[in-house]
């Protein structure tokens, strides 16, 4: 289980994983996740209460939408993360600011 904070006006990088799954809780902020499976695409409005999942290979991508507050949730992983090499970049839905 992990808290994540992406600050206001951020975008994440496009990820998918190899091999587990996640539910996201979302605590405070506004925003948005989209997520790939296949043919099938959505993009979900996420605010404190909300919930999603994160199936394994599914492509996703967030962003805070929200101008002057962090989009907070808790990740819980399973089964719990094996570790650096399990998320792997993918095409996104936003552009993000990479250096």
């Amino acid at each position: 289980m992990v808290h994540c904070a992406l600050p206001p006006g951020s975008v994440s990088k496009p990820v998918s994983h190899r091999t587990v799954e996640e539910v996201w809780y979302f605590l405070s902020g506004r925003g948005q996740v989209w997520r790939k499976s296949g043919d099938d695409e959505v993009v979900t409005d996420v605010e404190p209460g909300v919930s999603l999942t994160i199936e394994t290979g599914t492509h996703f991508q967030f962003r805070n939408t929200s101008p002057d507050e962090a989009l907070c949730f808790i990740i819980t992983t399973m089964p719990p993360w094996p570790g650096p090499d399990e998320a792997y970049a993918v095409p996104g839905c936003w552009a993000t600011d990479t250096i």
